[in-house]
């Protein structure tokens, strides 16, 4: 067995982009990249050294369409760099906020690359709201220093020769993240070939590179594009068009509202400015440019010209290079749909000329610039050739969890794992079985299999011995393999501290800095040849999921802790001067297989009592979870925060985290942990008794948990109570965020709603984003039109504009001081205009702009009371914002006052 050492591998491909996003591996990947289709791409990318960087924002920014004719159509190697991970957005598919929905969106953009055809890259900032500004965008980022080295840390290693912006660097962009992506786009383009820069990054190995061309896009009427594609170009090797791939790999943005976009065909143009360029292009009369590339020579033979004067240093390499060429051009000539193994040879073949020449190039005289350069290029067409040959011939590899500790199972094609989910943890044994499949029909020699691990990993090869496979025979052989104790949980390597407030990412791990995700802990190896010419093939290790209503899916291998430790909800609120005991609820899951006991205590503010100190907790198997419940007794807090903290101890080490999968089946998973704590918010609040409270939920927010750990009495009204139940029972009914966007059972039945006002109830409803079709469906009891209109500066001044109301006196007295501490802004999809009969009972606005009044809105329907607000509830009272909890109590409670 041949073992390679993950850590010296990965170093490399954090120089050479993975050529499969490593969501979709094996035979799990698209349909276009399988097969004749997959083939026909791979030999286009193997006869050009085009590589081109698009930078964006956020997820869901990107020009897909362009990026799937680039990367599919033109076959260059293509980057996205998006600058942040959409945490600070909204979810219409979840409850996920914050970093939870970043790890989301991660998932999602990554599924949406697997149609463009690209690799992903992040920096270390976060999208922290909207913003209306690069100035504010820039403030909040702490400067442009922190996400200027991560873009020129990923312009250094991938090498492009083009870089698109996305975004102009002009109010034009609208969302002041967009703004400052664009301006960043250019400084990074002149910063990543200027060795004075970021030298800190030349010291890591990643040595100044310049970028030929620079293009902008989101251009107005009034600018000329130096470049129009059109994306709905029929591409008969994909079955449709550029445009409607991207569109379909969109779709999985479901976070975003993208699901319901359907891919059409029609004609589309990606325009795009050329900003700088250090290439001539050729001069077409005026009629601008064909491609991003006009100017560049993206041949094979043409990495030797761009060496210049130090070509002489390595006379070998210009004629390998047209050997190679020469070897690929013989496979895309003879490639026959009915029998593409035959052009595994000369595949196989430029690949051992690509190895060679790296060995070479490594041991040259050539300047270190130069051999990175060649080396990049170099490494990405040997994984281009191996991905090439393995699709000629059909071969795959399948490497799958059989049993834990030792307890080996008859390997099998479907394999089911004993471990709970996808996890192993440090201490455990496990058993793999890696399977080779020969489906072309030549024979094959599996000459080795190897699994690749962390440093630290043993691995013990039940079955080494080479074989010659037949047409569809295949050959298994299985490991075992022992997880040392102190091994790396699989987890996102970054996170922050406050999530509501930081928004720069702390690294826990800096080697995976702007990688979308940490690699998986195992990888399988092959190396097999035929005719005498070596291929490999690698992908991860695998568990197969069984869920009993969806069935069987893949899930990558992943190292967790043996116990996840959760206390939820994440934030509690309690009302000042308390000393009512308060039930905390723990609860601890086992990943290991067999029976086990562990020990769980709470730490608690100074002066609280636990009750008991301690309790036990014993598992029979994993995936068993275990709840106990302490009751606390708080000392009478004052308004303030405070924190209680979870321990399990088993076997002499202690957790204090818990974890959850973060994810779908269609974009697959990753683990969210979080500490095992509660930050405890205490209000001082008054609240009205006896109030009854409905919750129409929307697009997910916690508003119900939160009211009632207040001690407010709240129902979550059914679709079907919603449609035919008595509403009067209720004194006021909140309508959950974006409600209208995403249920259609309440826009069919609004008219209910309205009745139930004009009946004497109290109707909250919060922000709705789609503006059109809200105010399309008339939903207000008078006409109101919602806008665009947002306050993005939580700090902005708010005014009172009916001081002496009873909604600011009743039950809690609301001062301005009640707005100070808000997070991440303070509302947004203000009403911009509304009948006479709506009351503003707030005026807001961000810095330079005119005061927004439509934030807050009331009217008298019939009897009873309809109010509106825009204002970000949904953010402020989950973090436990004293005075925005207060105003919202009086909110529900105005019927009364």
């Amino acid at each position: 067995m041949i073992r390679a050492r993950f850590w010296r591998v990965f170093l490399l491909l954090l120089l050479v982009p993975p050529l499969i996003p490593p969501f979709v591996i094996g035979d799990r990947r698209l349909p276009h990249d399988q097969g004749i289709a997959g083939l026909q791409q791979m030999l286009r990318k193997l006869r050009t050294t085009a590589r081109l960087l698009h930078i964006t924002a956020h997820p869901d920014d990107e020009d897909g369409a362009m990026l799937t004719l680039v990367a599919r159509g033109l076959g260059a190697t293509t980057m996205l760099l998006t600058l942040t991970r959409g945490e600070g957005g909204q979810n219409r598919t979840g409850s996920e906020l914050l970093d939870a929905l970043g790890l989301l969106r991660t998932l999602e953009l990554m599924t949406s690359d697997a149609s463009y055809g690209v690799e992903q890259r992040f920096t270390r900032v976060a999208d922290f709201g909207f913003s209306k500004s690069a100035d504010e965008t820039f403030q909040k980022w702490q400067g442009r220093e922190t996400v200027l080295a991560d873009m020129v840390r990923v312009i250094r290693a991938f090498r492009p020769d083009v870089i698109v912006s996305r975004w102009q660097g002009s109010p034009r962009d609208g969302h002041g993240n967009h703004q400052a992506a664009g301006l960043l786009a250019v400084e990074a383009f002149r910063a990543a070939g200027d060795p004075t820069r970021f030298p800190e990054l030349a010291r890591e190995g990643l040595l100044p590179w310049q970028p030929k061309k620079l293009y902008r896009g989101n251009l107005g009427v009034e600018e000329s594009p130096t470049l129009r594609l059109e994306t709905a170009v029929y591409d008969p090797a994909l079955g449709t068009s550029y445009a409607e791939l991207a569109l379909d790999g969109l779709r999985h943005q479901l976070s975003q509202g993208a699901g319901s976009m359907i891919p059409r065909a029609g004609t589309r143009i990606s325009s795009y400015q050329l900003v700088e360029s250090l290439v001539t292009t050729p001069d077409r009369g005026g009629r601008g440019e064909l491609s991003f590339f006009d100017g560049l020579d993206t041949t094979l033979p043409g990495l030797a010209w761009r060496l210049g004067e130090e070509e002489k240093k390595v006379p070998f390499l210009r004629p390998a290079l047209v050997e190679l060429d020469r070897r690929i051009l013989d496979a895309t000539t003879g490639l026959t749909p009915e029998n593409p193994s035959l052009i595994a040879a000369p595949l196989l073949a430029a690949a051992s000329i690509v190895a060679e020449l790296i060995q070479r190039i490594q041991n040259s005289p050539l300047s270190p610039i130069a051999k990175a350069d060649l080396l990049v290029h170099l490494r990405t067409k040997q994984e281009q050739c191996h991905e090439a040959a393995r699709l000629a011939l059909g071969v795959t590899l399948e490497a799958l969890v059989e049993s834990a500790n030792g307890r080996a199972e008859r390997p099998s094609a479907m394999a089911r794992s004993s471990v709970s989910g996808p996890f192993v943890s440090p201490g455990q044994t496990v058993t793999l079985s890696a399977t080779f499949h020969n489906r072309s029909p030549l024979s094959v020699t599996v000459e080795s299999m190897s699994l690749e691990t962390p440093s630290g990993w043993s691995v013990t090869p039940l079955m080494t011995e080479p074989r010659t496979l037949r047409p569809m025979e295949r050959f298994t052989s299985q490991f075992r393999v022992a997880v040392p104790a102190d091994a790396t949980y699989t987890r996102p390597y970054w996170h922050r501290g406050d999530p509501h407030r930081d928004t720069i990412y702390t690294l826990d791990d800096p080697r995976w800095v702007t990688l979308p995700l940490p690699p998986y802990p195992l990888v399988a190896r092959a190396v097999y040849s035929v005719g005498g010419l070596r291929g490999e093939l690698r992908g991860p290790v695998e568990m197969i999921h069984s869920d009993p209503l969806y069935g069987d899916e893949y899930r990558p291998l992943l190292v967790s802790p043996p116990l996840s430790v959760t206390l939820d909800p994440p934030t509690r609120l309690l009302v000042a001067g308390q000393r009512t005991p308060i039930d905390v609820t723990v609860s601890v899951r086992s990943i290991l297989p067999e029976s086990t006991e562990a020990t769980v205590w709470l730490t608690v503010p100074t002066g609280w009592r636990v009750e008991p100190p301690s309790r036990s907790v014993s598992f029979a198997r994993a995936g068993d979870v275990a709840t106990v419940i302490f009751r606390v007794v708080p000392n009478a807090p004052p308004e303030g925060t405070y924190k209680i903290t979870a321990t399990v101890e088993h076997r002499g080490k202690k957790y204090s985290d818990g974890f959850a999968l973060v994810g779908r089946r269609d974009i697959g998973w990753f683990p969210f942990y979080r500490p095992a704590s509660q930050h405890l918010s205490v209000v001082a609040l008054k609240l009205p008794r006896h109030l009854n409270v409905g919750y129409i939920m929307g697009a997910g927010d916690d508003i119900p948990d939160v009211l009632r750990q207040l001690g407010l009495t709240v129902e979550l009204i059914s679709p079907e109570e919603l449609a035919r139940g008595n509403l009067q029972r209720f004194d006021t009914i909140i309508v959950g965020i974006r409600a209208y966007d995403v249920r259609q059972d309440v826009r069919e039945h609004n008219r209910r709603l309205l009745d139930y006002v004009e009946r004497g109830g109290t109707l909250l409803v919060q922000y709705n984003q789609n503006a059109l079709a809200f105010n399309a469906g008339n939903y207000t009891p008078y006409p109101a039109r919602v806008g665009n209109l947002r306050v993005s500066v939580e700090q902005a001044p708010v005014r009172i504009l009916a001081a002496g109301d009873p909604l600011f006196r009743w039950p809690n007295e609301i001062t301005l001081r009640d707005f100070d501490g808000w997070i991440q802004e303070r509302g947004l999809y203000f009403m911009e205009s509304w009948d006479e009969r709506f009351t503003p009972l707030l005026e807001s606005s961000d810095p330079g702009e005119r005061p927004l009044q439509g934030g807050l809105l009331r009217a008298r329907y019939g009897r009873g009371t309809y109010l509106f607000t825009a204002y970000a509830f949904f953010r402020q009272l989950p973090a436990g914002v004293p005075g925005a909890i207060r105003l919202f109590v009086n909110l529900i409670a105005s019927g009364r006052s």
